[in-house]
């Protein structure tokens, strides 16, 4: 049975004056049939991700707010599957086994496991389903030995090429009204990856890479806003970043004292990742900010004690964030609600107190 426990920790964030930021936190981890769980999107009261069944395999899941919501998406004929993304009751990913003859086909579903449509075009020998958005899905397909950036609009004979002239391979990772980002790689720049945008053909894209970094990549993207994460150097660390359309509008989101960051989503006010402080030795903390490094708030330290690390994957546009926390023994999947929103500009100070407002916890098997 599931053991509830309630509480609120109340943070203190400030440049010039005290703002509280005020969370509460749901455990989505499946009560039974699950040894790990992880959440990756979320809108419109919906929650998606992967979880592990007992005997092994990885399947899609979705919820709706509570561990008693979760739905198996997993297909008949799929021994494998993930969900990345979820709009307005679609969810998308990817699955594998008997129905695909053991390739991975991108997936899109429409609540229930039976409502899946395989969106892997003909010629095709593998893809990937990654973001949805107003009947749109965007993702990546393998032909000839490379990956091709792809966006369909609901059927696998409706799929655009995305993968631009000179790209040697590339990825969509997401889709807001008229724009899709993602990544690819050129042999001009020896295969590193750059962030790149697109506007629904492979002739539209934007180069994001800002001027002195040598890889980047675009994660998500809502209301002309792309995030995602860069890096300087070969072998370098890794900064969460923020765009506008344009190299040139990036801003560097990695905050004070972290080694690297990276920024899985985002909504019209704040972007979501996560950070480490030192690569080797700590933990990562799930990270929110509001457009600069310096809005950092750790959404790690309003998670029950026990947990080591944590990261964030997805934000909607009521401020509800989803991803993971994990110890030594076990990762479940997470929600953060804010109770207050925080405001940009906000620096982290510390936890303030604790009360009560109903955070759901479980016994682990």
């Amino acid at each position: 049975m599931n053991k509830l426990l309630t509480f609120s920790i109340i943070l203190a964030v400030s440049l010039t004056a005290t703002v509280k930021a005020d969370f509460s936190v749901t455990i989505l981890h499946p009560s039974t049939g699950y040894y790990y769980s992880e959440a990756h999107g979320v809108s419109s009261g919906q929650q998606v991700g992967t979880g592990t069944t007992i005997d092994g395999f990885l399947h899609a899941l979705m919820w709706t707010g509570s561990p008693e919501s979760v739905t198996d998406l997993n297909p008949t004929g799929f021994s494998e599957t993930y969900a990345h993304s979820v709009s307005e009751g679609q969810q998308v990913g990817s699955g594998s086994g008997t129905a695909t003859g053991g390739d991975s086909h991108a997936l899109l579903w429409s609540g229930t496991a039976t409502s899946y449509v395989d969106l892997n075009p003909t010629g095709y020998s593998g893809s990937e389903a990654y973001g949805v958005y107003d009947d749109q899905q965007v993702g990546s397909a393998t032909t000839g030995g490379w990956s091709h950036a792809l966006l369909w609009s609901g059927a696998a004979t409706s799929y655009v090429d995305l993968n631009p002239t000179g790209f040697a391979y590339s990825y969509a990772f997401d889709i807001s009204g008229s724009q899709q980002i993602g990544a690819g790689g050129s042999a001009t720049w020896g295969y590193a990856e750059h962030a790149l945008l697109w506007y629904g053909s492979a002739g539209s894209v934007v180069d994001l890479n800002p001027t002195g970094f040598y890889s980047s990549r675009a994660n998500a993207v809502f209301d002309g806003k792309q995030v995602g994460e860069g890096m300087a150097t070969i072998g370098g660390y890794n900064h969460a970043m923020l765009w506008t359309g344009t190299a040139e509008s990036v801003v560097d989101l990695n905050p004070l004292g972290f080694e690297s960051s990276y920024a899985y989503g985002v909504s019209a006010d704040n972007q979501v990742g996560y950070g480490q402080t030192d690569e080797f030795e700590s933990h990562q903390h799930a990270l929110l900010w509001s457009g600069t490094a310096e809005s950092v708030v750790d959404l790690h330290s309003v998670l029950p004690d026990g947990f080591l690390g944590s990261q964030a994957f997805g934000i909607d546009s009521s401020g509800n964030i989803v991803g993971m926390a994990y110890n030594y023994d076990y990762t479940c999947a997470v929600m953060w609600t804010p109770n207050v929103v925080p405001v940009p500009g906000a620096v982290l100070l510390g936890i303030l107190g604790l009360g009560a407002v109903g955070v759901k916890l479980r016994k682990f098997a």
